[in-house]
């Protein structure tokens, strides 16, 4: 008779990190620890292994993309949005970054018991309007009622489902060297949009969120035929994370230049003040594009054309890839002229900002 005396372990060290903190999940490097030693190797698939936004998926003839988030944003309602808003633009955006078109959504509601009526009903409002802003319809749901004190009002997840009609493959796996790096717009009005409320900073003007629909600015350069290498929205981890994780999937180099990168003086000014960097503040309106350097011209035309993307700028590009004993890395040329590198942080500066 065999004796099998088999114990699997936990993929992370216990004695590290016993219990989940925080800053799991923040967007940097703890969260990345998490999905690549526990979620990942559980779940392992072709399309989880692609580590993009949404999974690009075959159905019959069909090409879809489908995403999930939840949000558990506090306060929930904020300068320039709210939970239910940004609960569809979260959702929509994912899947505007596998360039597919948004088509539906799901939406699951934990509701705290106790939780004003009056309020769900204007967060319902606003998911809806959002909604039909976005061009989605919201066709499917669950509610869950919590005990009082078991949610801290209402958390919401939402999936989408989304059409990808045209040939190319996006992701980070298909970026060059050589490609330009476009940032849709200025960086970090989100997150300080949360902190000023929550801290109740008051400034000559109201700091407010990016939260919108990115889905026309994204398409609108595939349906031009601009050969779209990646995209990437910026939420959790802001710029910073963002591009660390596409140089580590993507096994190259990326440099960008300070300068170039748009900043709100409102938004620097509150960086400053609160000691955050705002290459890792969080947007929830804001994406990156990879596109070949001869399509630059082109491909900010057409984004600087779209309301939500008419600041984008080029703020860097992608070098070598990376050799056999190198990591990839995320550079930054500064205002004087020397380079650094920028690199994922543990956690993320602002907790419950999404």
């Amino acid at each position: 008779m065999l004796n099998f005396d088999f114990t699997p372990s936990c993929p992370i060290s216990i004695s590290d990190y016993p219990n989940v903190l925080l800053a799991h999940g923040g967007g940097g490097k703890l969260t990345q620890q998490l999905i690549d030693r526990m979620f990942r190797p559980a779940f392992s698939n072709t399309a989880l292994d692609a580590q993009h936004d949404g999974a690009a998926l075959q159905v019959g003839g069909a090409r879809l993309a489908f995403s999930t988030d939840s949000y558990v944003v506090k306060p929930i309602f904020f300068p320039g949005g709210d939970i239910g808003s940004l609960a569809v633009h979260g959702t929509v955006n994912d899947l505007a970054m596998c360039g597919a078109r948004p088509l539906y959504l799901s939406a699951g509601f934990v509701i705290e018991e106790g939780f004003p009526m009056e309020t769900l009903w204007r967060v319902t409002q606003s998911m809806q309007h959002a909604a039909q802003a976005a061009g989605v319809n919201v066709v499917t749901g669950d509610t869950k009622v919590v005990e009082r004190g078991k949610a801290d009002g209402i958390f919401i997840n939402t999936a989408g489902i989304g059409v990808i009609d045209h040939g190319l493959s996006i992701g980070p796996q298909h970026i060059q060297p050589g490609d330009v790096v476009i940032s849709s717009g200025d960086i970090g009005r989100h997150g300080m949009a949360i902190m000023a409320v929550r801290e109740g900073l008051e400034f000559e003007s109201t700091i407010e969120s990016d939260s919108a629909s990115v889905a026309d600015a994204a398409l609108s350069l595939i349906q031009a035929g601009i050969e779209v290498h990646c995209l990437r929205d910026l939420t959790r981890g802001g710029l910073a994370s963002a591009l660390g994780e596409i140089a580590g999937s993507a096994q190259m180099h990326i440099q960008i230049d300070e300068r170039a990168v748009p900043i709100r003086e409102e938004v620097q000014a509150a960086c400053e003040i609160l000691g955050f960097d705002p290459l890792y503040v969080a947007c929830e309106g804001r994406f990156v594009a990879f596109v070949p350097a001869a399509a630059q011209a082109r491909a900010l035309q057409i984004m600087q054309s779209q309301a939500v993307s008419k600041d984008a700028a080029v703020i860097g590009y992608v070098g070598a890839r990376v050799t056999a004993h190198e990591t990839p890395r995320v550079t930054l040329r500064n205002r004087l002229g020397t380079v650094r590198i920028v690199d994922m942080l543990s956690g993320e500066q602002l907790p419950r900002i999404c």
